[in-house]
C-alpha cells in the first residue's frame, strides 16, 4: 500500500507477517534487540527485512540499519528513507538523497486514538476541522488516526534534516480527499471495500530554512489500515514559495 502513496523513484517493500526466518539480523541489528520483548524483536526484524528489499529495489547490497536518537534508522551514505511497523502492517521506503531530500511514512490500524491522546496531539482548529471521534463499526474515517499517522510522517521527514524535535502541535493539518467522496460523504469510507484515500498539507509552526514551511504529504485507509507520506525534494525552494 505504501508504494501507492510515493513516486516511482521511491524503492518500497510492505508486508502483512508479524514474524520473520531467524537469521534475518545481521548481528549488529541482534544486539540491538537481544533483551528486548518478542513484540519488539519481531518489530523491528519484520521493518529490517523490508528494509533489504527496499535496498535492492535501488541496487544496493543489503546491510544492517541501525538506529541513532529516537529510534531514527541510519541509513547508507547517499541514501534517505524510513521505516513504520504496526500490527498488521510493517513497510520501508528508501531513495537517493540526488533525488530526495528526506521521506516519511507511518503505518497505523483505522482504529480510534486511545482516550486522551486526541488533545494531545491536536490543535483546536484540527479538531474542528476534523470533527468529533467517530464511533467504531460504523464506517466512518477515524480522521484523529489519519491525523496521529500523517504527523508521524511529518516528523519522520523533518527530524533527519533538522535534527530538532518536532512536537504534535508544532504542525497544523489539513486533510483532502481525492477517492471521488469529497463532499456529503466525506467521512465515511467508500462501499465495497475499496480504499478512501486523499492528500494533505503540514504548516509547520516551528520552522527552519532548510526545508519549506508546509509540507505536502498522500493518506490511504485500505484493509483496515491507514497509511501516509510525506516526501521533499532537494530542490524545493525552485518549485516552493514558502
Amino acid at each position: 500500500m505504501i508504494e501507492l502513496l510515493l513516486p516511482a523513484d521511491v524503492s518500497c517493500a510492505a508486508t502483512r507477517a508479524e514474524t520473520v526466518p531467524e537469521g534475518t539480523l545481521f548481528p549488529e541489528e541482534e544486539a540491538l534487540v537481544a533483551k528486548s520483548v518478542a513484540k519488539r524483536r519481531n518489530d523491528f526484524a519484520t521493518a529490517r527485512a523490508c528494509a533489504r528489499r527496499a535496498m535492492a529495489g535501488l541496487g544496493l547490497p543489503p546491510v544492517a540499519v541501525l538506529h541513532g536518537h529516537r529510534g531514527r534508522p541510519l541509513w547508507p551514505e547517499g541514501i534517505v528513507g524510513s521505516l513504520t511497523h504496526c500490527n498488521g502492517y510493517r513497510a520501508a521506503a528508501l531513495a537517493r538523497a540526488t533525488d530526495v531530500l528526506s521521506l516519511g511514512i507511518d503505518a497505523e490500524p483505522h482504529d480510534p486514538l486511545p482516550s486522551g491522546v486526541r488533545e494531545l496531539v491536536t490543535l483546536p482548529a484540527e479538531r474542528e476541522r476534523i470533527g468529533p471521534p467517530a464511533p467504531e463499526g460504523t464506517g466512518e474515517i477515524h480522521w484523529d488516526r489519519v491525523l496521529f499517522s500523517a504527523k508521524e510522517s511529518v516528523f519522520k521527514t523533518w527530524y533527519p534534516v533538522i535534527g530538532i524535535e518536532l512536537d504534535f502541535i508544532q504542525a497544523d493539518l489539513t486533510f483532502h480527499r481525492t477517492d471521488g467522496e469529497e463532499g456529503d460523504g466525506d467521512d465515511r469510507l467508500p462501499r465495497g471495500g475499496t480504499a478512501a484515500e486523499g492528500t494533505f498539507t503540514a504548516r509547520l509552526l516551528l520552522t527552519d530554512p532548510a526545508l519549506p514551511t508546509t509540507l505536502h504529504g498522500q493518506w490511504r485507509i485500505e484493509d483496515g489500515i491507514v497509511a501516509t507520506s510525506v516526501l521533499v525534494r532537494p530542490d524545493w525552494k525552485d518549485s516552493d514559495g514558502s
